[in-house]
């Protein structure tokens, strides 16, 4: 029965939901799917990394073997085969992880909402890398923390700022290996530092490293969690050396709050997709991640060089960019009077796109700034991209 003339709803959203924003690089990602965009904007792993054939016979396997098991309910920790590879593969170092003190989640963004929503009042000081990750200044924003910037410089994160400015605070959120944006990398002698800072402060250090593996020299840094098991949260994810549709990520902490995230997540999804887990664990259980990095580090390592190179040859000599030793990103500074955020639509328009530097910002945005990914776009492409915003940052000046 079809109602007559129904009372026009007036939603009344939480002031929690009145706080929500839309992420801009979602937003731009809407328009660069165009075919003629040459789209820097991106944080997406490459597609030619993807190891499809291994996925699909790990299925095969899973559904043909374990079907039953794989399509039911699963623990709200995760999968235990999997979270013991966890354990196993992070104990190094002196440090010995444990399976109980790994939580598996629907991506590493869910570990981020999760450890806001267990950690952050309204008002807790939270303090974020300057700029900082996008994707976890949404996350935690939800639950109304005073954020606190933190310096970095081209070594990373400034550790003795964290004293100057860390006094009560619930948490540092940052990430030591080719940071999303700025593709900098925390130097061996700050990570010991900021460990020390933090221990000494009591304060919590999240340690998120989901590009860690992506070294173009092979050779990771040493791991702040295994310098301070305690008292360091770690992040890692499947997304970037599988691949993200698989939404796959684990949190490892002291097991008194690995049970309060637990808990969280029952109250989010129950468990993260037990199929899902299976099938990862199948993949990478007899070895197949230490040949199957390597050719994403090449991959990205020479994409990264051809960029390097289109930026050198084209870009004005006013503006300067990070050269990063891994990951995904490159990070650009314009002149003081250019505004990026105004820029991209013009950029857009010639058919290329990036992601402005000011929404990675927790405070004080530096609007000359901008992000640049270079991981899905060929080297021919990536030349011409950068030529084109060469000549349209050289007509600002």
């Amino acid at each position: 029965m079809k109602i007559e003339n129904p009372t026009q709803i007036q939603w009344q959203f939480s002031s929690r939901a009145q706080k929500l924003q839309s992420s801009i690089i979602r937003e731009i990602l809407k328009v660069t799917m165009r075919p003629e965009i040459i789209s820097f904007a991106g944080g997406l792993p490459s597609p030619a990394t993807f190891p499809v054939e291994q996925m699909r016979g790990a299925y095969d396997k899973v559904l043909s073997l374990q079907g039953k098991v794989a399509l039911q309910y699963g623990p709200s920790d995760g999968y235990a085969p999997l979270r013991e590879w966890v354990a196993d593969s992070l104990s190094i170092n002196g440090a010995k992880i444990l399976p109980d003190q790994v939580l598996m989640t629907s991506g590493s963004q869910q570990g981020l909402d999760l450890l806001g929503k267990v950690l952050i009042d309204e008002g807790s000081k939270v303090l974020v890398e300057t700029p900082s990750y996008l994707g976890a200044l949404q996350a935690f924003s939800v639950y109304g923390p005073e954020f606190c910037s933190v310096p970095m410089d081209d070594y990373g994160l400034v550790p003795e700022a964290v004293a100057d400015v860390g006094k009560g605070a619930r948490l540092l959120y940052a990430l030591p290996n080719f940071q999303n944006p700025t593709g900098r990398t925390l130097s061996v002698a700050r990570r010991s530092a900021l460990v020390e800072t933090c221990a000494r402060m009591g304060i919590p250090l999240i340690e998120d490293d989901p590009y860690g593996a992506l070294s173009y020299r092979g050779e990771p840094l040493p791991k702040m969690l295994s310098m301070n098991p305690g008292g360091v949260i770690y992040m890692g994810s499947f997304s970037k050396i599988l691949t993200p549709g698989i939404r796959l990520g684990y949190v490892v902490a002291p097991i008194p709050l690995v049970r309060k995230l637990e808990q969280a997540k029952q109250a989010a999804d129950l468990h993260t997709a037990q199929l899902t887990q299976m099938v990862v664990h199948e993949v990478i259980k007899d070895g197949f991640l230490a040949t199957h990095i390597p050719t994403i580090r090449k991959l990205y390592s020479d994409q990264c060089q051809a960029m390097l190179t289109a930026l050198t040859e084209f870009f004005p000599s006013a503006v300067t960019w990070t050269k990063p030793e891994g990951g995904m990103f490159i990070w650009v500074t314009l002149p003081k009077h250019i505004d990026t955020s105004k820029l991209i639509d013009e950029a857009i328009a010639q058919h290329v796109a990036f992601v402005p530097g000011a929404p990675f910002y927790a405070n004080d945005p530096e609007r000359n700034t901008l992000r640049l990914s270079f991981v899905t776009v060929p080297p021919e492409k990536i030349r011409a991209g950068i030529a084109t915003l060469g000549k349209l940052i050289a007509s600002k000046l």
